[in-house]
This record gives structure tokens, C-alpha cells and sequence, in this order.
């Protein structure tokens, strides 16, 4: 396959690609049903419905001394970002909105939407979100946000100016628009073959399908996840991956949230540049590949929300999104009186 082409200002981009995700490993029917379930629980804790935090374990308090709290370490972050020009990079689900049984019901609160549209009134600022991007539009609806759905395969620039937009670039891309009538047959079968399990949900996102099976019994995880591995074994082009209780299906191309990151910030023109700190902040295990390569560039945060130990290539760590709030809102307070000093 060719690499795709990017409609940016009028020119065209050849994006560079790093080596596709390992395929999901397959053994017998045990153990797979095994490693399914084992694999589910571990990327998607248990939800804690209430604010309080529970007592530290003692593999809990290790973890947060490899990755601190971005709220205590804030005095840092802010040090490095001195003579630099922060770009904000957010995951949606679980880091601006709870996770909820049903996905259409997540929406952000208003004060979470206030401090995104006031950090994107001082930084670039992107969602990036395995949902359509439609979706995340209509959950976020600020128009000076770009916009980067699918897990980054399909991304539209703001189409309202801030202070800080470098001229009137229009930024469009969409990476795998040949896998389009694909996506929509397998959604219809997906729909048809998991009918028969209660709970289950399968969302067309457009450039890829989720399959939630948040509100599904765990003794059915296993045969959904097999269900939706016959599927695809007609589909040698699609791939599958998880998320927090969530089968990922996506085109197998060379492209996810961290090359998303890496073109929007070409697009803003800090490629190469040494005066950008960029910022990503997500909870899940697609937002992974988005904090490798800010570690492979040596260059800006990643911060993982999260209340348990887990693996993960980011810097930092934040607990839920209410942190993630506190966070925004104390970086636009920084910047205020930056802006306010400097006339």
C-alpha cells in the first residue's frame, strides 16, 4: 500500500510510517478464551463509582512513585514548558468523560468543557478518539479544536481561529477511505452475529468498529470475542485490538494515535521543531502508541489516567477526570499570567 496523502493548505504530505501493531496472538480454544478474559479484566478495572480514592496497596503506591501524579509533578511540567509552546492532545472516553455502561451516554461535564475550550484558547488542542469523529464533535461541540477520529484516520483542523493558528491552513486527512464499504459490511454482520448476546454493542466509527461488551456477562466475554474473530477471518485487511472492555476492529494500515499525534503537529509546523512541549493525556491502551513516540522523540509528557497499576509508556499519571479538569485548569491559569506579564 502507498502512503497516504494529506490535503494540507492547498499541498500535499507523504506521511512517514513506523511498523504496523503486532497481530493478536492465537493459540487453542482454552487458552484463548483464557487470555480474552484475563486480557479484558486487566485493561478494564472495575469501575469505581465514587470519588474517593481507595487505600494505596502497596503495588499501587510503587507504581505512582515510576509515574507520578501530573498534579504533584505540576511545578515541573510547567518548568520544561518554559520557552516552549504547549500542544494539547486528548483522549476522549475516560479521560474528558467517565466510562459509562452505555457509549452514547457519555458526555463531558460543563466544567470539563469549559477548561478544554479554555486551554484551547492558549494551546493547539486535539481530541483523539477511537470514536467517529462526528461523535466526538457532538459530545465536545468546540469548534476551535482539531479533531482527530477513529483513532486518528480520519482528522479535521479547527474551523474557528484562535490566537495561536499559524495562518488559515486547512487541515483535512483521512487515511483509509478504500476501506469504507469493508467497514460497513463487516458492522452489518458484527450486528447480526452478536444479536444473540445480551449486552453486547457494536458502534460503526466510521474508519473502524467497536464492539463494547462493557454490559455483557463475563462468561460470554469469551464467545463474543471468538464470534467476532470468525468475522474477521474473512477480512484479512482488518485487524483486531482491546480496549477497556471494548474489541477495536481497524483497517490494517500503518496508523494509530501516535501517528495522528505526529501529523498534527507537522501540521502545526513543530515537526522538528525544539520549542513545543507536547502533551498527551489518555486512559487507554490505544493511547499507548501515542506515548511511545512522544518518549521516542524525547520530547513532552504523556500523561495515563488511571486509578490502577498498569504498563505504560507515559511519564505521568492522573487518576480520573475530574484530575485531568484540575490539570487543564491550573495549566490556563499558568498561562494567563504569562499572557497578563507580557502586555
Amino acid at each position: 500500500m502507498t502512503e497516504p496523502l494529506v490535503a494540507l493548505g492547498g499541498r500535499h504530505i507523504a506521511i512517514c510510517q513506523k511498523q504496523l501493531l503486532k497481530s493478536l496472538e492465537t493459540g487453542g480454544e482454552g487458552a484463548r478464551a483464557s487470555a480474552c478474559v484475563d486480557s479484558a479484566r486487566s485493561s478494564s478495572p472495575t469501575q469505581i463509582k465514587s470519588t474517593a480514592s481507595p487505600p494505596e496497596t502497596e503495588e499501587q503506591s510503587s507504581w505512582t512513585l515510576r509515574y507520578p501524579s501530573a498534579l504533584e509533578i505540576f511545578e515541573h511540567i510547567i518548568s520544561a514548558s518554559k520557552g516552549k509552546q504547549i500542544v494539547m492532545f486528548l483522549d476522549y472516553d475516560g479521560t474528558l468523560s467517565p466510562i459509562v455502561d452505555d457509549p452514547d451516554q457519555a458526555f463531558m461535564s460543563k466544567d470539563m468543557r469549559e477548561a478544554v475550550r479554555d486551554v484551547a484558547a492558549y494551546f493547539p488542542t486535539a481530541i483523539v478518539s477511537g470514536r467517529c469523529r462526528d461523535k466526538v464533535y457532538n459530545f465536545v461541540r468546540l469548534a476551535e479544536l482539531y479533531y482527530a477520529g477513529s483513532h486518528g484516520m480520519d482528522i479535521k483542523g479547527p474551523s474557528k481561529r484562535r490566537k495561536w493558528n499559524k495562518g488559515n491552513q486547512a487541515v483535512i486527512f483521512q487515511a483509509a477511505t478504500e476501506f469504507l464499504p469493508m467497514i460497513n459490511e463487516v458492522c452489518k454482520t458484527l450486528l447480526n452475529k452478536t444479536s444473540s448476546i445480551p449486552g453486547a454493542k457494536v458502534e460503526n466509527n466510521k474508519f473502524c468498529i467497536s464492539v463494547h461488551f462493557r454490559c455483557v456477562e463475563e462468561k460470554r466475554w469469551a464467545e463474543l470475542t471468538e464470534q467476532v474473530k470468525m468475522v474477521l477471518s474473512a477480512y484479512p485487511k482488518l485487524k483486531l485490538s482491546r480496549g477497556r472492555k471494548v474489541l477495536e476492529i481497524r483497517p490494517t494500515i500503518k496508523w494509530d494515535k501516535g501517528k495522528a499525534l505526529e501529523f498534527l503537529l507537522e501540521s502545526l509546523g513543530y515537526a522538528n521543531s525544539s520549542n513545543v512541549l507536547p502533551i498527551y493525556i489518555g486512559d487507554d491502551q490505544t493511547d499507548e502508541d501515542a506515548f511511545k513516540v512522544l518518549r521516542d522523540r524525547g520530547q513532552g509528557f504523556g500523561i495515563l489516567v488511571s486509578r490502577v497499576a498498569k504498563e505504560t509508556s507515559a511519564t505521568y499519571s492522573l487518576q480520573e477526570p475530574f484530575e485531568v479538569k484540575e490539570f487543564l485548569r491550573r495549566l490556563v491559569l499558568v498561562e494567563r499570567k504569562r499572557w497578563l506579564l507580557q502586555g
